[in-house]
């Protein structure tokens, strides 16, 4: 870490421990940087250490931090600029939510759904890493930038959401999964089943914001070639959005 930044040796003193416990190791690790913000040990302002800096003091991959530090934005915790680093916002959680409220038949329609899903795409995201091609690639990229280019309108990406996950499907080779997409289509996607009059404006660009975030790891992630880390990005990226749905139960 560099001498010269305050800020980012603010770790240094707080003896994080490094993650061995099972179980999904970016969650350990959003745990204990989440306990250190709320506790006001890392404070509104200051940087948290560079990716490396945190692999070396977690003893886990860059995958697991960028997983990690992803959680705590949709937490609103931190914010992560290019060029700057990851900086905390506030020391409090305000999480991101697509919409104010969701009909409690349509919340459990939605998590049966996902439960589904997580037995499946995280292993169609393993297979889309091994087995794609150059126009896996070509489809792949076009279907991202399709909604980052919907998110910057300021639209749901509903269509664009479903194509990139259809993208992956297709890239595994097996018709079976690309089957499973074209049988759900669109509905496939949470947001499709959410009336508009229901949706917050600016908790859903955040949970967009989040969500394209997260498409980007996993997408980077298969490109590489890296099976273990598509698995698990699409793995964190599905039961986030089970998570956060499970809290319309409450209401």
């Amino acid at each position: 870490m560099a001498k010269n930044s305050a800020t980012a040796s603010a770790l240094k003193p707080l003896q994080v421990s490094k993650v061995t416990q099972q179980g999904s190791l970016s969650v350990h690790v959003a745990d204990q940087l989440e306990a250190l913000i709320t506790q006001g040990k890392v404070g509104v302002g200051e940087k948290l250490p560079t990716e490396n800096s945190l692999c070396d003091s977690f003893g886990v991959s860059r995958t697991v931090i960028r997983e990690a530090i992803t959680h705590l934005k949709s937490l609103g915790l931190v914010e992560t600029r290019r060029g700057v680093g990851t900086s905390v916002l506030r020391s409090s959680t305000v999480e991101a939510r697509p919409a104010e409220r969701i009909n409690p038949t349509t919340v459990e329609d939605i998590l049966h759904l996902l439960e589904l899903r997580l037995t499946l795409e995280p292993a169609a995201a393993e297979l889309a890493a091994l087995r794609h091609d150059d126009e896996d690639r070509q489809r792949l990229e076009t279907q991202h930038l399709a909604f980052s280019n919907a998110f910057v309108a300021k639209t749901q990406a509903r269509e664009e959401d479903y194509l990139f996950h259809f993208a992956i499907a297709t890239a595994t080779k097996n018709p079976f999964f690309q089957s499973f997409y074209k049988q759900w289509s669109q509905s496939v996607i949470p947001r499709a089943k959410l009336l508009s009059t229901d949706i917050n404006p600016i908790s859903s660009e955040r949970y967009l914001e989040r969500v394209q975030e997260e498409h980007t790891y996993i997408l980077e992630a298969i490109l590489s070639r890296d099976a273990q880390a598509a698995r698990e990005t699409m793995f964190q990226h599905l039961n986030r959005a089970r998570n956060t749905y499970a809290q319309y139960r409450d209401q």
